[in-house]
């Protein structure tokens, strides 16, 4: 029996990239998929359903059960239709895969307000409002007693995890998708649901959009490719599967490397039973100071 035989799956971001890679190894563990893409441009720019409409006729050609849709996920509307697509077509929804996202790099004091609530809106907001309408959904179908195991897998980055300079939109909207699957975690264990989270290193329309990055992620001509974008997709798969233990986690996924991040935690301590002065820190703070290089 294959990991995902008979569950129902949404993939955002499915139409090129790491997301189409979900959606056809999904496929191709028997779950039926809605494959979602705007079709937009690195930047979010236009919209094009061909990309979602493409991936999902290449899984029925192989077999497989899948429909195309373009709605944008960070449109409350758009993402309520996305969830009524999986459950009027599949008859339910298991697998919520929140992938979409774009990027418009800029260092802060060039950037402009457009460019921070573009990327906010598509990654923060494009994981919010499907995660939302799928949340209530299946809070309902617990409620009536149709309770199962069912799976949230977010995407953030290492570029907000450890702080990418360049892209303060990007990583502020990266690392708060982070935490935002961390809480919906605990929220949401009520309803036998649980929520992870994925940083995949990979080659894609946005990591190659990065100067440098071209040359690194160039595909090899023999060997192990670890840069292929499909190597993402079984973590993917396993942290959908009913028997995942995790929820609340974090992985870093890169080529045939998985390793949980760890979330923030207490370091160094100073304390005493009384008020602190400046001058006070000062001294106690002095041996946790970084050393001037």
């Amino acid at each position: 029996m294959a990991a995902l035989d008979g569950r129902v799956a949404i993939i955002t971001g499915a139409g090129r990239g790491i997301g189409r890679e979900h959606a056809l190894y999904f496929a191709g563990e028997g779950a039926k998929v809605v494959v979602n893409d705007l079709g937009a441009a690195n930047d979010g720019e236009g919209s094009d359903v061909t990309p979602a409409e493409e991936v999902a006729a290449e899984i029925r050609s192989a077999g497989g059960e899948a429909v195309g849709n373009g709605d944008n996920v960070a449109d409350w509307e758009g993402a309520q239709r996305l969830v009524n697509v999986a459950i009027e077509t599949f008859g339910d929804l298991d697998i919520l895969v929140n992938n979409a996202g774009i990027l418009r790099d800029r260092v802060l004091v060039n950037m402009t307000e457009q460019e921070w609530d573009d990327v906010i809106a598509v990654h923060l907001k494009g994981h919010f409002a499907p995660t939302r309408w799928a949340a209530a959904y299946w809070r309902e179908e617990f409620k009536a007693g149709r309770e199962k195991r069912r799976n949230i897998v977010n995407t953030s980055s290492t570029s907000g995890l450890f702080s990418n300079p360049g892209q303060s939109n990007y990583g502020a909207a990266k690392s708060g998708i982070a935490t935002f699957s961390q809480i919906i975690a605990k929220e949401l264990s009520r309803y036998s649901v649980v929520s992870n989270c994925i940083a995949p290193g990979a080659r894609t329309r946005l990591t190659l959009a990065t100067p440098g990055l071209d040359q690194i992620m160039a595909p090899k001509d023999e060997g192990f490719d670890e840069w292929d974008p499909a190597n993402i997709a079984p973590l993917v798969a396993y942290l959908s599967s009913t028997d995942c233990p995790f929820t609340g986690e974090t992985f870093f996924v890169q080529g045939g490397v998985v390793k949980r991040v760890a979330s923030w935690a207490m370091a160094e301590t100073v304390e005493r039973n009384e008020p602190w002065t400046v001058e006070a820190l000062s001294e106690a703070l002095a041996a946790f100071a970084p050393v001037p290089e």
